[in-house]
């Protein structure tokens, strides 16, 4: 659990093509990651730590096959991927071409808020490239080691959610403060 502001001002438009824009590509490599969260006023530790939201969901196929099927354009797999994991991924993502098909981002758990992403990352089972990079770095390693346990990682993410949630604050008399948080005044 975290505290989450309110009284804070949102924007009168919500467009899911400026969302997208500003989300870390799951084919990011470690430093576009690192990058990426910087350009946002986040540290290292952010990134590794947000990147632990991915125990819970799906993702689709067209993200994560090209680590299954032609990695560097020769139609090979990613040698950092887990060769039984990447079995499995096949079972269920039989081509590049598949955006339909999602899978479980944290198989076995992938409806519990828990710290085992790290424990599966651990043993090169993350699904997306983004995953993979977090242990390109001996820095985040090192984090991803210590967030194996739960109770760290449950204090982590909040405080980082809590970082996150700072990104962009409107101020003056830009957006709104919405009396109903899901829906413009």
């Amino acid at each position: 659990m975290w505290e989450v502001l309110t009284g804070r001002r949102d924007g009168r438009i919500s467009l899911a093509s400026q969302a997208l824009n500003e989300i870390p590509s799951p084919f990011f490599n470690f430093t576009t990651l690192k990058q990426s969260f910087a350009n946002k006023g986040l540290t290292l530790h952010d990134l590794v730590v947000l990147s632990g939201g991915h125990t819970i969901g799906v993702g689709h196929c067209n993200f994560f096959s090209n680590r299954l099927y032609n990695f560097t354009g020769k139609g090979d797999q990613d040698p950092s991927l887990n060769s039984t994991y990447a079995a499995f991924l096949k079972t269920k993502c039989t081509s590049l071409a598949d955006n339909t098909t999602t899978v479980a981002m944290d198989p076995g758990s992938s409806l519990s808020f828990d710290s085992n992403y790290f424990k599966i990352l651990k043993q090169n089972q993350g699904m997306f490239q983004s995953d993979a990079a977090l242990l390109t770095d001996k820095g985040s390693r090192n984090i991803v080691d210590e967030l194996v346990e739960s109770e760290k990682f449950f204090t982590e993410f909040g405080q980082s959610m809590e970082s996150m949630g700072a990104i962009g604050v409107l101020t003056g008399t830009s957006g709104e403060i919405r009396k109903k948080c899901s829906v413009v005044n």
